[in-house]
């Protein structure tokens, strides 16, 4: 397990350890304020010895990004909480990075906090060809980059280590990327490349602001909730016209989102999502994906008996063979904060497994 266990340094943030937590929508904030409850919950994960614990998503401020309630944001009165989190965690030797989200599609008008604001997409698409959602105008496009630039300046004000973007799952971000969505004939459509401005637009104006050395990941996805078969890039020349726009905009890793960590990307190749990623990009990958499990995201709430995990070996194994640089754990550290520590300590049969019941989020 050592390979788990060395330091990896992000821009020039050295992280302790390859482990990741993984972000989960937890909905424990009222009004938006993350409170000692909050703290706690970070705390324990991170004393567990969690290496870079990436929070659940935190609504860029905007209306428009609210999906679900009791999520935290970075609105004034929500500061305090933020720094008690940031503190403790830090005193534990864990570093944390916010993950900056916005649900795009995802929202329905009606919902809190403005019930007359609808959910925002580069084309009205929630899904290919289903139009249930708000067109953004290319004002409204504009003043939400301002709206991610502004959250990431007071992200690294706060004394948060880094920043994730969420760009997975069928949110804001992804609905840019994905041509299901993303149907825009202006500079934010049209090929892949050009998918990748929205979010290019929000790194570059940002680096502008935090400057070069505070760290910027960013998350992605093939599949979406609307579509679990869906693909931005169905080969790797399409993956990395992706790519490499991100890369040249200004970010410093990739967290890549896989349903299962195991399974091959591309035909022809063992290299997963995360795999590909690196050998293209040349920078340092995140891998996720049921890591731990005995049943994969979308199985567990969709009722199927899903695979069983890989074993914890092949995860080394490829950790060692620099296919990736971090495992990122979701719910395994929901069920037992102190999954890490057992991993590291070879106490598999103390590790408590997940059960549904452990599931307070459902939102990755």
């Amino acid at each position: 397990m050592k390979s788990l266990f060395k330091p990896i340094t992000i821009n020039k943030l050295e992280v302790p350890n390859r482990i990741a937590m993984a972000p989960m929508t937890r909905m424990m904030s009222p009004d938006g304020i993350p409170g000692d409850n909050v703290k706690d919950y970070y705390q324990r994960r991170a004393a567990g010895e969690v290496g870079l614990i990436i929070t659940e998503g935190v609504e860029v401020s905007h209306p428009s990004s609210s999906g679900y309630p009791n999520v935290p944001g970075f609105q004034d009165k929500a500061d305090e909480g933020w720094k008690k989190i940031i503190e403790v965690v830090q005193a534990e030797g864990s570093k944390i990075f916010p993950q900056l989200w916005h649900v795009g599609a995802m929202r329905k008008e009606g919902m809190a906090p403005d019930p007359k604001v609808p959910g925002y997409t580069p084309s009205g698409l929630v899904n290919t060809n289903k139009q249930a959602a708000h067109a953004m105008t290319a004002d409204e496009v504009e003043m939400l980059i301002e709206c991610f630039v502004k959250d990431i300046l007071k992200i690294k004000d706060l004394g948060f280590d880094g920043v994730e973007l969420h760009g997975a799952h069928g949110y804001l971000i992804d609905n840019f990327f994905w041509e299901g969505t993303n149907q825009r004939d202006d500079t934010y459509g049209g090929e892949i490349n050009k998918r990748t401005k929205f979010a290019c637009e929000i790194i570059k104006r940002a680096r502008k602001e935090i400057g070069r050395d505070f760290p910027v990941a960013i998350r992605f996805s093939q599949w979406k909730q609307q579509d679990y078969e869906a693909k931005l890039a169905h080969t790797p020349d399409e993956l990395e016209k992706f790519l490499m726009p991100l890369v040249d905009a200004g970010v410093d890793v990739f967290h890549a989102s896989n349903r299962r960590y195991w399974e091959p990307e591309f035909e022809g190749s063992d290299l997963n999502l995360a795999g590909w990623t690196k050998k293209i990009s040349g920078l340092p990958t995140i891998t996720v994906g049921s890591v731990g499990l005995k049943s994969d995201f979308i199985g567990l709430y969709a009722g199927e008996d899903a695979v069983e995990s890989a074993p914890i070996d092949e995860l080394v194994s490829r950790l060692d063979a620099e296919e990736f640089d971090m495992v990122a754990v979701g719910r395994a550290l929901l069920s037992d904060p102190d999954w890490v520590k057992k991993i590291r300590e070879e106490r598999f049969d103390e590790i408590i497994p997940f059960e549904s019941k452990y599931a307070q989020s459902v939102y990755y």
